[in-house]
């Protein structure tokens, strides 16, 4: 009776360890997907990992005193979503004219920190691997609205934007189903849909797999749609998104003031998309403008901004493009890429001429075939 007691305790002690190591393999699995767990503390890595650390706060209180309390108060939350998601060290510095000596002294202190347990856990936090099921129709095009955010969140604006994309879905006849988890890009998820809608997502949201897994799928067939703050991030943490996928970074908008009215212009040449659009029309928005043109990056600008009716200068700074991209597409690999700069005040979603360019690029990036810029 004895053995059969000490038997059993043991069996118990030997399952309480196992199931143990098993949950902590999984923690360690999503935390080695992170994609800044093991990056060096810098002065070129998301300003939020610097303010996670005790020890990377101290080197930049130590090297450049005062700075961070000078701060405004949305650089410095550590939460996501945050404004500190979507900047560094030294892009904030060198707005704020911190000499680049200070800047490189800053950098090697940092560098000479160890990363630590601690600081991936943190790191790591914002991140996801939250597994999700859909049942879909196969029989219709299915879409899936995508709007994690870890950066900058403008409620009205995502929330405008998914009414629209509803909206649109009921009109026409769509499977339609939206998330903030970004454990829904997998393969077998990804797989399931004709196109992925990113709705004004703003910050590094996706782990090393999910990265992975987003970009096969669209090389290998998958539509794409990006609105508004999708491009707008003042820093991007991976290349392929912000360069390959949407085709041009984010240098900008207008300040004084931010909201403006400006002509829209379809460019010459395209059909499609802009198929039954005005030639132009004028409406209200923030107006992006951008470090390069996206047509130097294999684009087919669908629209244009004119540049002549509205104010494109702040402070010292000239937004300026010439020729001025506000909607254009790609073609990556198989897929099919749609980008609109056009959406941070809720009423540009029920602007009739946005809605119908949105409309119509979601038909472009869910169909199936060779892929023509349209």
């Amino acid at each position: 009776m004895k053995e059969v007691f000490v038997r059993r305790v043991l069996i118990g002690l030997f399952a309480s360890f196992f199931l143990s190591s098993a949950a902590a393999g999984a923690s360690d699995e999503v935390l080695i997907d992170c994609p800044p767990r093991n990056a060096p503390h810098s002065i070129d890595s998301p300003l939020i990992d610097v303010l996670l650390s005790d020890a990377a706060r101290s080197a930049v209180d130590r090297e450049i005193p005062a700075f961070l309390q000078q701060l405004p108060s949305m650089f410095m939350s550590t939460t996501a979503p945050s404004f500190a998601s979507i900047v560094t060290l030294r892009s904030v510095a060198s707005s704020r004219g911190i000499p680049a000596s200070s800047l490189d002294r800053l950098n090697g202190a940092l560098a000479a920190l160890p990363v630590t347990a601690a600081d991936s856990t943190a790191r790591c936090a914002r991140y996801d691997n939250d597994r999700q099921q859909f049942e879909l129709p196969k029989e219709k095009v299915r879409l899936l609205v995508f709007q994690k955010i870890t950066g900058f969140r403008d409620g009205p604006s995502v929330e405008a934007g998914e009414a629209s994309l509803r909206a649109m879905a009921k009109r026409n006849g769509w499977a339609l189903v939206v998330t903030e988890k970004g454990g829904a890009m997998t393969p077998a998820i990804l797989k399931q849909f004709n196109a992925v809608i990113w709705n004004n997502v703003s910050g590094d949201v996706l782990t090393l797999k999910q990265r992975d897994a987003l970009k096969s799928y669209i090389e290998n067939g998958g539509g794409f749609v990006g609105l508004h703050g999708s491009g707008g991030d003042p820093v991007y943490f991976w290349d392929w998104y912000v360069d390959t996928l949407i085709g041009a970074r984010f240098a900008g908008h207008p300040g004084q003031p931010q909201f403006q009215d400006a002509k829209v212009v379809i460019a010459e040449g395209t059909s499609g998309i802009a198929a039954g659009l005005a030639p132009a029309w004028t409406m209200k928005d923030e107006w992006y403008s951008f470090k390069s043109n996206p047509r130097a990056n294999g684009a087919r600008v669908i629209a244009t901004l004119d540049e002549s009716t509205y104010s494109l200068v702040e402070g010292n700074r000239d937004l300026r493009m010439g020729d001025h991209p506000i909607a254009w597409t790609k073609c990556i690999g198989k897929g099919r890429s749609f980008y609109s700069a056009i959406g941070h005040l809720p009423q540009t979603y029920s602007e009739p001429h946005h809605v119908k360019l949105l409309e119509q690029a979601i038909v472009w990036s869910a169909s199936k075939g060779r892929c023509e810029a349209n």
